[in-house]
Order: C-alpha cells, then structure tokens, then sequence
C-alpha cells in the first residue's frame, strides 16, 4: 500500500495497481490475492473463515447500533466510528466461552465492553460533560431514566467556541444481534441558552417494551448551536457534539 503523490488524485484500475481514496488519504496498492473459492473451501484457511464469519457479525451488530441511535449519531459521529464500533464488537465476540472459534457472537460475549463508547471521538463525554446524574432501566416496565442534577451549563458542559445554545439528548436501545433487530427511543431537554446561570434538577424518561430481555444500552449525548437571527445553527456542523454509551444493562 503505498499513498497518491502529486496533483491528480486517481481513482479505479489501472493495469495490477489499484488507486481509492480512504480516511488516510488517496491510496495505491497491487492486485492480487488468494482464489475465492480456495479460501472458501480449501481446509488450510479454515482459521480465515472462521475469522471472517466473526468479522462480518461484528460488522452486522455495529450497523445495528448505529441505525438504531442514527438521530443522534448522525451530528455526532467521527470519520472512523464504524472501524472502531467493529473493532469494538469482535473484542466482545472473543469473550463469548460458551461457543467454538467461528460461532462466537455478540449475545454471547461481555457487552459491558461498550460501556463509555463515544461515537464522536473527538468529543469524549468524559472531557464534554461534567454533570451529576442517575441512571435508571426497569424491565418490568421498559422505562429507561435520567436525572440530572441542577448545573451551570458553563461550568458543567466543556462547549466550544461560538456556543450560544445547546441540548442534552438521552437515549435507549433494547438490540436482538441475533436476529438484526432493535427497539429505541429518546428525547432532548429542548435547546437552552449556554450562558444561563443554571438549569434547574430535571429528569428525562423513554420508554421501550415492558419485560425486556434483550441487552439494553443508555445513551447520553449533547449538541451545540449557534444562534443567528432566532435560528439555531449546528456549530461546526457538529466536529464537538457528544454522543456515549452511558450504560449497559443484560439479563
């Protein structure tokens, strides 16, 4: 692999070398590799299959979260969330005990693992938001909580510059990996002013299906605005906004 030097940028075939764009940049590499049929039924690569098949279900439960969170993650995602959001999942496939190399699954792993994810890694809510809160998920009911202590949205919230107004968004998921499927709602406390002396003690509350059995996760994220005339703009068309994993719940 080899990056594009020069003013023109290639992209396609040409002869053996083939030239794509990436995150990295504008790249070039050979052509080449193993027959697919080999690797799909030659023994010696029995370890690549059972590699990709794991791969591709990490893959599969990544796509899951993010559609199912795509409100809030669509202002506050960076450019390698689904390569770490994968990355992250095939962690937890390995830690699955209870199925053979090849067979190993997302359901079957420790999903405390996705605890503390930030879909935007330059926004990590450790360094974004600094507020008192509990956290709450009933089964029974399928009510997932939030209660926020009263702050100052300056002293509690790490807001860039240009920041007027901005919302905290609290989410929850109940995610079936096995079968691709997911349930999720959220809500917002609306858009406030970041200069206010300070919001005061409030809860958020969504509600997903009663006698949940699923694997549930909390989402807590906030978004800033600009406003310009009575209008509110997204500031930096989202680069600093927060959106994390706040808590994992299994059966």
């Amino acid at each position: 692999m080899a990056k594009q030097a020069g003013i023109i940028k290639l992209k396609g075939t040409i002869d053996d070398i083939s030239f794509y764009k990436t995150a990295d940049g504008h790249l070039a590499r050979a052509k080449g590799g193993v027959d697919r049929e080999k690797i799909l039924h030659d023994p010696a690569f029995q370890r690549t299959r059972e590699n990709g098949a794991e791969f591709g279900r990490a893959a599969k439960g990544g796509k899951l979260i993010r559609g199912a969170v795509r409100e809030l993650v669509v202002n506050a995602k960076d450019r390698r969330v689904v390569s770490r959001l994968t990355g992250l999942l095939l962690s937890v496939i390995k830690t699955d005990v209870a199925s053979v190399r090849g067979s190993r699954s997302i359901e079957q792993g420790d999903l405390s693992k996705l605890l503390n994810f930030d879909f935007n890694i330059n926004a990590p809510h450790r360094s974004t938001v600094f507020l008192g809160y509990n956290l709450d998920f009933d089964r029974v009911s399928g009510e997932a909580t939030v209660d926020v202590d009263a702050f100052s949205p300056t002293v509690g919230i790490a807001a860039p510059s240009g920041t007027t107004h901005f919302k905290l968004n609290f989410g929850a998921g109940g995610f079936d990996f096995l079968i691709e499927e997911a349930v999720f709602a959220d809500t917002d406390t609306g858009i406030l002013p970041y200069t206010q002396p300070e919001v005061a003690a409030s809860g958020m509350s969504v509600l997903l299906k009663p006698n949940m059995v699923l694997p549930v996760m909390l989402f807590i994220g906030v978004e800033f605005f600009q406003e310009v005339n009575g209008e509110y703009y997204s500031l930096k068309n989202g680069a600093h906004n927060s959106l994390t994993v706040v808590n994992v719940d299994v059966v």
